[in-house]
């Protein structure tokens, strides 16, 4: 019988490349989500019932365990960039990290693969980072064959990174960037699923890779680069970060002020401690070659998917084509 996988967060980013892969490997995979109905694009990831969503609250001891039962193999991709609700760094990111490492140790589950974060660090200022760090010790302390896996700011179809300052290009002639020279290492979606899928598989030893592409540039130059794919020109303001420390505090305070009614989708305080901080990887660091991985460049990917904010969208190169013929 296929081996089967159950991955929690599956439907997400980066889970839903790490499903597809597994999906062609031959392994049945449960894919354990909050809202099974909006999971049902995974199922064609397969063949009929090879693919499953499934219900799962990661912050509940029984529902974890529930969808655990008779894996061969678990990976977590389940992570927060905002709290809302419930969804709090903590009780996500360490508790619930923990939690799945816990029962698949209870259950006798042969490898575990956890997506953590480049920054994770137990002494950082930011609730995220340290919640990440938390998050990767209660993983180790109950799997210590476990593989985490710190990318880089990911990229691919589904980002909210290009995708988002992309679709601000067409607000007007102004793109405010807060951590104009922080560095980032951007890695692809795809490359960081293969890297799971050899965890799974047990073709990457047990430990910490920390993974970014080919290219580190600063904030500014992703986006220079990013505004030469989508054919736009825009004046990139560096924000300061004391004005950016107002912004976010308002709209955090707005956020709690309205009991959550108003989310803070733009800028958090927390936020803005890591975009202090280059988001590279570390000098001595496992990383893709030691997984025989080549990670995609920006270049390569990018228009494959940008092409969208294009003044004209699909047809921006042929009628730029037709502007340049004299009749």
């Amino acid at each position: 019988m296929s081996k089967l996988v159950t991955i929690y967060g599956g439907s997400g980013f980066v889970g839903r490349y790490i499903a597809r892969r597994l999906a062609n490997e031959g392994w049945r995979v449960r894919v354990a989500v909050r809202r099974p109905n909006e999971a049902m694009f995974v199922k064609p990831y397969g063949v009929v019932g090879q693919v499953e969503p499934i219900l799962c609250n990661i912050r509940d001891d029984a529902s974890v365990a529930a969808v655990m039962h008779g894996a061969d193999a678990v990976v977590n991709c389940v992570g927060v960039l905002n709290e809302l609700g419930k969804n709090e760094f903590d009780a996500v990111q360490a508790e619930g990290a923990a939690r799945i490492a816990r029962i698949a140790a209870e259950q006798g589950v042969a490898r575990m693969v956890h997506i953590s974060a480049i920054g994770a660090d137990a002494e950082s200022n930011s609730e995220y980072s340290r919640t990440k760090a938390r998050g990767e010790a209660g993983v180790l302390a109950h799997m210590p064959n476990a593989v985490i896996l710190r990318p880089s700011v990911i990229f691919g179809t589904e980002d909210q990174f290009f995708n988002r300052f992309a679709g601000m290009t067409r607000m007007g002639p102004f793109l405010p960037l807060v951590g104009a020279d922080t560095k980032f290492q951007p890695v692809y979606v795809d490359d960081v699923a293969k890297a799971a899928v050899q965890g799974v598989l047990g073709q990457a030893e047990a430990g910490i890779y920390e993974l970014g592409g080919p290219e580190v540039k600063s904030f500014r130059a992703l986006m220079q680069q990013m505004l030469g794919v989508i054919h736009r020109r825009r004046v990139i303001i560096g924000v300061p970060f004391f004005a950016a420390r107002i912004m976010a505090g308002v709209l955090d305070i707005a956020k709690f002020v309205s009991f959550q009614l108003f989310p803070n989708h733009i800028l958090t305080r927390d936020q803005l401690k890591n975009l202090r901080r280059d988001n590279v990887v570390s000098e001595g660091a496992k990383g893709f070659d030691d997984l025989g991985i080549e990670p995609a460049t920006l270049e390569s990917v990018l228009p494959d998917y940008l092409w969208k904010f294009r003044p004209a969208g699909q047809y921006d190169d042929i009628q730029n084509s037709a502007g340049n013929l004299r009749i």
